[in-house]
């Protein structure tokens, strides 16, 4: 698998402020024809960083703001303002904050939120967020360090090994198989699947 240079990077970058950005309008920003760049966007596709032109970025490379946890336990069988339930309410209102990247359901129906605030203004704003909305309590623990993919500044987009589930790095080996774009982290992976793929095509 092919590593993403600085091109690839500034033409997503670009993409994922305006998916709808002409071809010559990203070529004149990164040096390029209009074709030269569609032909690197067709690349970006056939190895899946990107998908029906929805740019999946790791934002939390491109913005500033300390990284936090949000705990959130809300009350079963409650109602927030509106007659909403508890939990359909936080969602939604998290769902709609910028500083929230991602949004995980615990199997007891509470909330674990990753966001990046202003440090100083963190529980500020975490209490801001939820006004309204009836919950028992919520903690907040500031991120240390943390590991994080895929990822636009550290060049390598983390794709699953279609044959073992690892992670596939810049070692990693791409196959075209009947027209669909496979990942392998090893060629031992690659060759396994297109045994196994090619005794399933003669047993059919």
């Amino acid at each position: 698998m092919r590593d993403l240079d600085e091109t690839d990077v500034e033409i997503l970058s670009l993409l994922a402020e305006n998916a709808r950005r002409p071809y010559s309008e990203i070529g004149e920003r990164v040096g390029l024809s209009g074709p030269a760049v569609s032909d690197r966007v067709t690349r970006l596709e056939e190895t899946g960083v990107i998908e029906g032109f929805t740019v999946d970025v790791d934002r939390t490379k491109l913005r500033a703001g300390v990284p936090v946890l949000i705990d959130v336990a809300l009350p079963l069988g409650g109602e927030s303002d509106g007659g909403q339930d508890p939990l359909d309410a936080a969602r939604t209102r998290v769902g709609e904050a910028d500083a929230v990247e991602h949004v995980f359901v615990t199997a007891e129906g509470d909330l674990r939120v990753y966001a990046r605030v202003e440090g100083r203004t963190a529980r500020e704003w975490v209490a801001g967020l939820f006004e309204g909305i009836d919950i028992e309590e919520y903690t907040v623990t500031l991120v240390d360090s943390f590991e994080w993919t895929p990822s636009i500044e550290g060049v390598e987009f983390a794709l699953t090994c279609a044959e073992c589930s690892n992670s596939v790095d810049s070692e990693g080996e791409t196959a075209r198989i009947d027209d669909e774009v496979y990942h392998f982290c090893c060629s031992s992976c690659l060759s396994r699947f297109q045994e196994r793929y090619q005794r399933l095509e003669e047993g059919a």
